[in-house]
């Protein structure tokens, strides 16, 4: 934890420290090796909430983009079990920060209880296995509506990627029918004009439980900016949406409702 209750102020951790809990009251007591994360653990017990991980560097800093008053806020479910959020902006919006592998039961646990929710998770473990591919449209403009994309994977090498067939030019196909293939050289600059971020990527042996989050995940890749996980249009392809870090902070602390953000998030730049 970063931190405890020190003559009832929170206070981070300090060498050779004392602290209560500001949970469950518990006595803490400060770790603050050379090697190590500053921070406090239960002096007697477990951490009080289950669903506490060990924290990283990565954690730390990410929890230092926000307020000290925004980092760590506590809740009590009905049953009367203790969670600590890592943070909650002040309109509301929890980011959980994920490092670590988590099942399906606990992700879905925590969607479930603290509801405007957004996830953070550390794509640096399977950041070779993930492809980012050509860019796409808006979902939302003229040219997206015309145009039906074939999925993109890895294996696919120069013309390969960025195949589509267009509505208008295939009127009332039927699933599995022949349509006239396009690539998306084509229609470069077009694209290039309607680009808000959006692109096929491929992710090999994907988490699959960040697929299935209804609550939006964010991938933190160590770049300037975060991988939103979408669904592109109504064929439900896959697509991510590039977004800046700077802009993500700032729109979840101004922002009143976690699943409408995302509109509102526009890329660094277009990437080479």
């Amino acid at each position: 934890m970063q931190y405890a209750l020190v003559n009832n102020i929170r206070q981070e951790a300090f060498a050779g420290g004392k602290g209560t809990c500001p949970t469950c009251s518990a006595d803490m007591i400060a770790k603050c090796g050379n090697r190590i994360v500053h921070h406090w653990a239960h002096a007697h017990r477990q951490n009080c909430d289950p669903w506490w991980e060990n924290e990283t560097p990565w954690h730390r800093d990410w929890k230092n983009l926000f307020p000290a008053e925004c980092r760590e806020i506590s809740h009590t479910a009905a049953d009367g079990e203790v969670h600590r959020a890592d943070i909650k902006t002040q309109t509301r919006i929890v980011i959980e920060i994920q490092h670590s592998a988590i099942t399906d039961e606990e992700r879905l646990a925590r969607e479930q209880f603290y509801g405007n929710l957004v996830w953070v998770i550390d794509g640096s473990g399977f950041k070779n296995n993930f492809d980012i591919l050509h860019l796409l449209p808006a979902p939302e403009s003229e040219l997206a509506q015309d145009i039906v994309w074939f999925k993109g994977t890895r294996q696919m090498q120069g013309a390969a990627r960025g195949l589509f067939w267009r509505r208008s030019k295939n009127p009332g196909i039927e699933p599995g029918g022949m349509v006239e293939v396009h690539g998306i050289h084509e229609i470069r600059e077009a694209v290039d004009n309607a680009y808000r971020g959006h692109h096929q990527y491929d992710w090999i042996r994907p988490r699959k439980t960040w697929l299935d989050a209804t609550c939006p995940v964010y991938i933190d890749f160590g770049d300037d900016y975060l991988v939103r996980l979408e669904t592109y249009d109504e064929s439900k392809l896959p697509c991510v949406r590039l977004i800046a870090k700077g802009k993500f902070i700032h729109d979840v602390s101004v922002e009143a409702h976690a699943r409408d953000i995302a509109t509102r998030f526009y890329p660094i730049k277009k990437p080479a």
